[in-house]
């Protein structure tokens, strides 16, 4: 049933729910964990695991604060805009452009990785050729994107649920067979924390699906927005530590850039196959969720009709950039990932922290749910100051001024 909330002294009807808080949480995993899981051990191996903890949990923890500012100034809003609208909403024209690049640049860096990642893995998995692979996933991956979030949802649902039990069968395998050294997994140099930091806060980076979220689950349970923020990313805090524990554990430092080739060859033919059909799904559900995500963006920026013939030309436009970016070999594999994430986390570090301030002040509802103590003026200063390092360091990256060991 839709639910009355009050807009300026009138009755206003929201949609009724079309997510689950389980398919929210679902949502946020499969966004989540994508390219940047498969990367994370090898940016990790010269910091060791402890370094690659203490920056999953700064970059986790920031993230979810910022989510959920986002949700509260969805909330507040009669209109159901993407991350842009709301900028543009909150903030006018200079807001709503600084959010949408770094959406454009946090989805084309990460569908980047994808194009090439999903092609090598399905030429090893299936014999066709790399490009014929890289066509395929992304055509799967469009289709769903343009039939919309109740698909989406649907398809993230059934597809985290297979990727939890791969993922802890392999982890299992691993643990109860060759074994794991703990002698590879207590090293902590802390040099590397930031090059770390500048890679989890791309795994972490699910911002962009907030709206959406909140869209799908309604107003109908004030509980079911904050237990799928925190859900989703507690899910991919344990998922995004399990891994590279295991991988670390098992080949030390000895670990491929993209972990599951390295790890699979290491406990043999079966499990082989089994990372790398993992790995495609993560890339497969994090291309969707970010995908989608953007194509909806583009869809506000240029105030299309989500519903007219445009839909499939926000999708082209989302789609085919990365594509031919990646099929002309303009982009590798962590590089495209570490640099997405210091410029889209740069963004995402201050102007959600405006929008809150400007939607209380002047938005048209009252939200069902609202942040407390994860809004002071503290952690908002420590989640900007995390996310500009981060920034920064994508900036030296790109003019090659990081230190030896940090590129």
């Amino acid at each position: 049933m839709p639910h009355s909330v009050t807009s300026n002294g009138a009755a206003y009807q929201r949609p009724a729910p079309t997510l689950s808080v389980l398919q929210g949480i679902a949502l946020i995993f499969g966004t989540n964990i994508g390219a940047g899981i498969l990367s994370l051990p090898y940016a990790a191996r010269n910091g060791g695991f402890l370094a690659l903890a203490i920056a999953l949990a700064i970059a986790g923890l920031l993230t979810t604060f910022s989510m959920m500012y986002i949700a509260e100034v969805s909330q507040r809003t009669k209109e159901p805009l993407q991350l842009s609208g709301l900028a543009e909403k909150y903030l006018g024209q200079t807001g709503r452009w600084i959010i949408f690049a770094a959406i454009m640049v946090n989805s084309i860096g990460a569908l980047i990785a994808y194009a090439a990642g999903s092609g090598s893995l399905l030429s090893n998995l299936t014999g066709l050729p790399p490009l014929a692979g890289s066509l395929l996933f992304f055509l799967a991956g469009s289709f769903i994107m343009y039939k919309g979030l109740h698909a989406t949802g649907l398809v993230e649902g059934l597809i985290t649920t297979g990727m939890a039990a791969i993922i802890l069968a392999l982890s299992l395998w691993t643990i109860l067979g060759p074994g794991i050294t703990f002698e590879n997994l207590l090293v902590l140099h802390p040099f590397f924390i930031i090059p770390i930091m500048n890679l989890a806060v791309f795994t972490f980076m699910a911002q962009y699906v907030v709206p959406e979220l909140v869209r799908g689950l309604g107003d109908t349970n004030p509980r079911a927005i904050p237990t799928a923020l925190v859900g989703g990313m507690a899910a991919t805090g344990f998922t995004l530590a399990l891994v590279p524990f295991v991988a670390l554990g098992l080949l030390g430092d000895n670990v491929s850039e993209v972990v599951t080739l390295s790890w699979g060859e290491a406990l043999g033919p079966v499990a082989y196959y089994l990372a790398n059909i993992f790995a495609l799904l993560a890339m497969f559900t994090s291309f969707v969720a970010i995908g989608y995500t953007a194509m909806r963006n583009i869809l506000d920026i240029a105030h299309w009709n989500e519903k007219s013939r445009k839909r499939l030309i926000a999708v082209l436009l989302t789609v085919v950039p990365p594509l031919a970016i990646s099929l002309a070999g303009l982009g590798g594999f962590v590089s495209a990932l570490s640099y997405a994430g210091g410029f889209a986390g740069a963004a995402m570090s201050i102007l959600p922290v405006l929008m809150l301030h400007a939607a209380r002040k002047k938005g048209e509802l009252q939200p069902v749910w609202a942040v407390t103590w994860q809004a002071h003026p503290l952690i908002q200063g420590l989640l900007i100051v995390t996310y500009m390092v981060a920034f920064i360091y994508s900036l030296a990256a790109i003019f090659g001024l990081l230190p030896t060991g940090w590129a």
